[in-house]
């Protein structure tokens, strides 16, 4: 009798934990869908990982499980442009000093693709100069940006002698973000939840001679959801 009561609960508890979850757990393709949540002192954020963008989710799902970005900052923060967290040297960070410079001791290829792009809210993978574009292991940021009108958008393309999308038009002048860093930076998810923890972020106020680190501290943790 104890055995079909315990295969019973288990049986509710999967059935109820799967009810829970509100957001498509599987993709246009019929794959997997993962999600993780990032907490921090001013909220927590739900990312869907892109599956389009493997190499990075993976990477990002397997630094989640070891707790790598556990008691981390974003140290950097710009008001309409991104927040960017991923240093090793911000965990314990002591107060007036600047940070960032703390980054893995590999890349991950870059995986820059078209139809991808830094609307609000994304998360995308932090570099260096190097010419294959390849990512930080460790370091990330999230597009807020700014809302454009179709004028600016248009002259934009036209000074970079690119083509924006219909649907990238429609974004960047009614949700916003950074069309200036499209092509050249990996965008590999997007918050689903919690959009109003990027904008209490990123105008927070800052120290500009400190890397433009926040004048009050944002802690950052990150666990996989599914």
């Amino acid at each position: 009798m104890k055995k079909s009561i315990y295969l019973i609960s288990a049986i509710a508890l999967f059935l109820f934990g799967c009810k829970s979850f509100k957001y498509p757990t599987k993709d246009l393709k019929g794959e997997r869908l993962h999600y993780i949540q990032i907490s921090t002192n001013y909220g927590n954020m739900i990312v869907k990982l892109y599956n389009e963008t493997p190499k990075h989710r993976d990477n990002m799902l397997a630094l989640a499980k070891i707790h790598y970005y556990d008691n981390t900052l974003f140290f950097r923060v710009i008001k309409n442009f991104m927040m960017q967290g991923g240093s090793c040297d911000t965990r314990n960070a002591l107060p007036g000093i600047a940070l960032g410079n703390c980054d893995s001791n590999y890349t991950v290829p870059a995986e820059i693709l078209p139809g991808i792009y830094h609307k609000k809210g994304t998360l995308c993978a932090a570099r260096d100069n190097n010419p294959a574009k390849a990512s930080s292991g460790t370091q990330f940021y999230i597009a807020q940006g700014k809302v454009y009108s179709e004028v600016e958008l248009r002259a934009f393309a036209a000074s970079r002698n690119i083509t924006l999308t219909n649907e990238q038009i429609n974004t960047y002048t009614t949700i916003g973000g950074i069309p200036q860093l499209d092509g050249q930076y990996t965008v590999y998810g997007e918050i689903v939840e919690g959009m109003n923890v990027v904008d209490s972020i990123c105008n927070s106020p800052t120290v500009q001679y400190l890397n433009d680190r926040p004048l009050h501290d944002a802690t950052l943790s990150i666990k996989v959801l599914r």
